[in-house]
């Protein structure tokens, strides 16, 4: 077969800066037809885009895919629309994909939070006789347990079931983090044969990092979603600690970067204010081309995530992007993250939430003469085993060999 019809599912996608669509898009340089059915454009912040106010239908075409936006609920900032956002989109987008015709090779569900957005391509799935291959991103209703949701109260138990079905429903699961084979193993008793391993990629923006600029100061930065799964709190209480003990760089400042938006911003901006802490600045979410000079100017890159034994499980597509513009990386994090900047030998890793020890590894950070060194392995590591040919490669056959 040299070109495939893939009809493709995903909550979220362009114009919203979420890396949902980006794999549909490498199928459609190389050739392929893809349809994709989306959300009303409201991620991050909850606020419909401009152009999209009445939520409506709406058709497209960008960077090769066509995209049918269904109605959704917005997001906003509060639990109930969460919750109204999360089954909105499933509805609509199963009445639309329902009403499309016999003529697409395969299904591709992109899954983030919530894992209901599956739910249209088991549906067309099961009504055209199609297989539907799932990508993973985030494990449900482990990803639950971030927002305050207990492992033993009704509403787990509930989405619970909801994620057994789904991934029971569909036929091959891709996973972006290695441990994310065993938890649904485990969790689930899914079939081994059915998960395979597909890692995130970055973008081509971060394969060309302008050199950095001789600076007098030594800058970290983060940059991505400002949720509470990223568990920033961890950072500002050590850019405290660093303050308060006036620890530096051969007389060189200490400045932490964050750009990014997200539900959690408003909350660190008034720790920062109410604490007095002048070496953290926040930039807010800059558009990715505009994000390699930020890149540029790092000496480390920084990744933070809660301290919960799921939330370790994964693997957030910033590493990849870290990795691919050869900056190394100090993280605070427990598991896969742990475990993949020990591989590539790129950096420094911290216990989750605990501020001192990530002090500590910044410490060890600066006083290694050979830290630069740290941004080459990142790199090398990337290009063996996170290069968007070699995922996009293994995507392709995947996607090849479930067509009907």
């Amino acid at each position: 077969m040299d070109m495939m019809r893939i009809l493709a599912t995903c909550q979220y996608g362009w114009p919203e800066p979420h890396p949902s669509l980006y794999p549909m898009e490498e199928m459609a340089k190389r050739g392929h037809y893809v349809h994709a059915v989306t959300g009303t454009p409201n991620y991050p912040m909850g606020v419909v885009f401009k152009g999209y106010e009445h939520n409506n239908i709406k058709e497209e075409d960008h960077n090769g895919i066509h995209i049918t936006h269904v109605p959704v609920i917005a997001r906003k900032h509060d639990p109930v629309h969460r919750l109204l956002n999360y089954h909105s989109y499933p509805l609509t987008a199963k009445r639309k994909v329902l009403s499309l015709g016999d003529d697409y090779d395969v299904v591709f569900a992109n899954q983030s939070s919530p894992i209901m957005m599956v739910e249209p391509a088991i549906a067309y799935g099961k009504r055209r006789k199609k297989k539907v291959v799932m990508y993973c991103m985030d494990l449900w209703p482990a990803s639950l347990c971030v927002g305050g949701i207990k492992q033993d109260s009704v509403l787990y138990r509930f989405y619970w079931g909801i994620s057994k079905k789904i991934y029971e429903g569909v036929d091959v699961i891709l996973v972006t983090s290695r441990m994310f084979k065993n938890y649904l193993t485990d969790e689930f008793k899914i079939p081994p044969e059915k998960i395979e391993y597909l890692p995130q990629y970055a973008l081509s923006e971060f394969d060309n990092i302008p050199e950095a600029t001789v600076r007098d100061t030594v800058d970290f930065v983060f940059a991505g979603n400002v949720g509470a799964a990223q568990n920033l709190g961890v950072l500002l209480r050590a850019a405290k600690i660093i303050q308060d003990e006036k620890i530096d760089d051969c007389g060189k400042q200490i400045i932490f970067h964050i750009i990014g938006d997200g539900q959690a911003l408003e909350l660190l901006q008034k720790y920062v204010k109410e604490n007095m802490i002048h070496n953290v600045l926040f930039h807010g979410r800059k558009p990715a081309k505009e994000m390699t000079k930020y890149y540029a100017m790092a000496d480390a890159m920084l990744v933070t995530m809660l301290s919960d034994p799921l939330i370790s499980l994964t693997l957030p597509a910033k590493v990849q992007s870290y990795m691919a513009a050869g900056k190394p990386i100090i993280a605070s994090a427990d598991g896969e993250i742990k475990n993949v900047i020990s591989d590539a030998d790129c950096g420094f890793c911290a216990k989750a939430d605990d501020e001192r020890d990530l002090v500590d590894k910044i410490r060890d950070f600066l006083s290694d003469d050979k830290r630069t060194g740290f941004g080459e392995k990142a790199r090398k590591y990337y290009m063996e085993c996170f290069s968007v040919d070699i995922v996009m490669d293994r995507l392709e056959q995947v996607l090849k060999d479930n067509c009907r």
